[in-house]
């Protein structure tokens, strides 16, 4: 099964059609720069557009950067607070053409590794990490999601994490990778000290560097640290597995 998968971050809007028993993208992704401002009804038809350029109606698997209830958005720290209370799976699924499963974005990520990639067949307590414009995070027990853990919001001395430790922050604060892993070690230190994971999974389109600060990186207990595998693509794929009809 095909469905579409669509990944909306705070610089950028990617899609793919993703085969549901894969999790391989059967087409090149589109990326589309996010509307500034991103309002509703911008973001919407950015999503429209990506569903025409592969030429899909039906099902479609939409992440968002913020707490998501039934289709419902609940929080905006990285995004207009105009969509707190927006019905995003209403508004999606009129420029899809079909039903639209609306998830946390780190969640949909989560998804993905865990089903597809370097969470597959892990039991535990597993913490997926995605650093980028902020920091989402997701956590599974035994391959079980607890939904919308806004990890990225932990108060890392009188800082949210994400206002110190994220993608974003390094490019801002020109941190080398020494310093910037350094904050991040800080960081997962205090995820060890609260959660007791046995992985890490660290996401977001700077995993495909990881050689450049994982060997930098410092914990304080035995937990494994990993790339994600499916790299920049988790939350497409992921995205799409959970639109999946039930």
């Amino acid at each position: 099964m095909t469905l579409l998968g669509i990944d909306i971050g705070g610089t950028g809007i990617k899609g793919a059609p993703v085969d549901v028993e894969t999790g391989q993208l059967t087409a090149e992704r589109l990326r589309i720069p996010t509307p500034q401002p991103a309002l509703p009804n911008a973001v919407a038809d950015v999503v429209q557009q990506i569903a025409a350029h592969f030429n899909y109606q039906g099902p479609t698997g939409v992440t968002f950067p913020a707490v998501v209830k039934k289709g419902v958005i609940y929080t905006a720290s990285n995004v207009d607070s105009s969509w707190i209370g927006t019905n995003a799976g209403e508004l999606f699924s009129k420029h899809v053409g079909g039903p639209a499963t609306v998830v946390n974005d780190a969640d949909a990520a989560g998804i993905a590794e865990m089903r597809f990639g370097a969470g597959q067949d892990r039991p535990g307590v597993v913490i997926m990490i995605t650093l980028g414009t902020g920091i989402g995070s997701a956590i599974f027990l035994d391959g079980k999601l607890l939904p919308n853990a806004e990890f990225g919001h932990l108060q890392i001395r009188g800082k949210d994490a994400e206002k110190r430790a994220s993608e974003k922050m390094r490019e801002v604060k020109k941190l080398s990778w020494k310093q910037w892993a350094k904050r991040l070690s800080e960081y997962l230190n205090e995820l060890e000290k609260l959660f007791s994971p046995d992985l890490f999974i660290i996401g977001g389109g700077i995993s495909k560097k990881s050689e450049k600060f994982f060997p930098l990186l410092k914990t304080k207990t035995e937990v494994i640290v990993v790339p994600a595998e499916m790299r920049n693509e988790a939350g497409i794929i992921g995205a799409a597995y959970l639109a999946r009809p039930s």
